[in-house]
């Protein structure tokens, strides 16, 4: 294989970082990967000038970026740096760069992404064309769409996951009012996300006054407190833990399903990020899907929309590396050897 194209394409969220050199023929084969941690990061730039030390010639470059696209800069929402197409087409000799929101970037990927690197949530069936909503929860909570055009899907970037959360019980209420007395806006993200985890165990600990384990405590306070909890849980070492996840798994559901009637996504819903493959046992266990159904009267229509786990964390590495590709390189320059 002659190599006469390459791409790069990045997937820049809250907590790592991955760059990645892609063929356009073979867009879910990276030939080359990196992945930092995004707080660690200071200059943005400079991390994909140390990538492309070795003289990679770039055709185009795409970047999925945790936060909202304005123009031609996007500032993370979780971090303290601005991307900007434009200085970085100027590091690339002129290529093309192009931003994308992560959870736009992940729904492209997911186009091409093969089935057997996901997981089933609910069977359901995918109607032809239909609209498809994508959900993300990680460092924030990622929200987007896909429409068919006529010809194919086209991703709709959306800042979904910062509207305001709606509690469905008493217990939920309580949740909210006590986020209410520490913030002066509660979104689903507040919730919905590793951070969100932590927050809900908080106020199982101190409104409810359930107890935490020693071992757990001791992990609250360090940058890994979600994923403690996330292990507690699954183990079974800590009812508090199981009890933050089996309501954290509800409320996931449920967004889903509201996101789910916004975007009348009878093409199905796909759940990324990096939360969902580290709890899929939990998300299995019909919680997530009684959360997503609960809707009176449209839960027979939710009922028949395919609900899928994405299990590959580079799909929005894929997605890009497909956006990139369609707008910058025809089929014929894909590949010079004609395989």
């Amino acid at each position: 294989m002659v190599l006469v194209a390459v791409l790069l394409c990045g997937d820049i969220g809250g907590t790592s970082t991955r760059l990645a050199l892609f063929d356009p023929g073979r867009p879910l084969e990276p030939v080359a990967l990196a992945t930092s941690a995004s707080g660690a990061v200071q200059d943005f730039d400079a991390l994909c000038a140390t990538f492309l030390a070795g003289g990679a010639q770039i055709e185009a470059a795409c970047f999925g970026i945790a936060g909202p696209v304005l123009g031609r800069r996007v500032r993370p929402t979780n971090l303290p740096w601005v991307v900007d197409a434009d200085a970085l087409s100027a590091r690339l000799s002129g290529a093309p760069v192009f931003l994308l929101n992560d959870l736009e970037a992940l729904a492209y990927g997911i186009t091409v992404l093969p089935a057997d690197r996901s997981a089933v949530l609910n069977p359901g069936r995918a109607a032809p064309a239909g609209n498809i909503a994508v959900i993300a929860a990680g460092t924030g909570l990622g929200e987007a769409g896909l429409v068919w055009d006529g010809r194919r899907y086209v991703s709709v970037a959306s800042e979904g996951g910062h509207t305001d959360f709606a509690p469905r019980s008493a217990r939920e209420i309580e949740l909210l009012r006590h986020l209410l007395s520490r913030y002066p806006h509660v979104s689903y993200e507040r919730l919905v996300s590793g951070p969100g985890l932590v927050h809900v165990l908080e106020y199982l600990r101190d409104v409810e006054g359930s107890a935490v384990p020693p071992p757990l405590a001791a992990r609250l306070d360090g940058p890994g407190a979600a994923a403690a909890i996330t292990e507690a849980a699954l183990a079974g070492t800590a009812p508090i833990a199981a009890a933050a996840l089996d309501l954290f798994v509800a409320m996931y559901g449920a967004e889903a399903g509201n996101f789910a009637l916004k975007l009348k996504a009878t093409g199905g819903v796909w759940v990324g990020g990096g939360i969902a493959p580290k709890i899929l046992p939990k998300l299995q266990d019909g919680t997530f899907r009684a959360a997503f159904l609960a809707k009176g009267r449209f839960a027979a229509f939710l009922a028949e929309i395919p609900v899928r786990v994405v299990l590959d964390e580079r799909t929005v590495l894929y997605g890009a590396a497909r956006y990139a590709r369609d707008r910058t390189v025809s089929p014929s320059a894909t590949r010079a050897d004609g395989d």
